[in-house]
């Protein structure tokens, strides 16, 4: 069992919190084999909220995934309260925003998506559903009268204690 811990790093125009939608946010990932190192060539969502069973034991899992390569029978989990917050304060760093229990497997490429919410700062707008696929996103708070955006999305995966 690793856990490995997914962070983000952006620019924020007039945001105070980016986060997802947890914990139904679907976390879509490339995963690497532990046993082979064979690298799955599509993106797997995985959500804390559903559970599968596990074949050769009475537990559940976020994901169960059988690798093409080896055969091998593998499992990540979303550790359920380690979804956290990229801030205005975290600007210029990394921060973990989620952490995963790996098992047999290990995130190696990470596709944000939608689901995102972005709070405006000063109170503005709470905006919901942001869509972070193309590694940006801009949008106007009318509350405050002024343009809002994301830009430079970056993420790393790293190990975690």
């Amino acid at each position: 069992m690793v856990k490995i811990g997914l962070q983000i790093k952006a620019n924020l125009e007039s945001i105070e919190k980016l986060y997802t939608n947890h914990p139904y946010y679907q976390w879509f990932v490339k995963l690497k084999c532990g046993s082979c190192g064979e690298v799955t060539d599509k993106f797997h969502d995985l959500t804390e909220a559903d559970k599968v069973p596990q074949k050769h034991n009475r537990s559940e899992t976020n994901l169960l995934i059988k690798c093409k390569l080896c055969s091998r029978e593998n499992s990540i989990d979303v550790i359920e309260g380690s979804n956290g917050q990229f801030t205005s304060n975290d600007l210029g760093k990394f921060k973990t925003i989620v952490i995963f229990d790996c098992r047999g497997v290990e995130p190696v490429d990470f596709e944000p998506k939608s689901g995102w919410i972005a709070e405006a700062e000063d109170d503005g707008k709470k905006f919901e559903d942001v869509d972070l696929s193309e590694k940006e996103w801009v949008e106007y708070d009318e509350k405050n009268q002024t343009s809002v955006g994301i830009y430079e999305l970056e993420w790393q995966f790293i190990k975690v204690k």
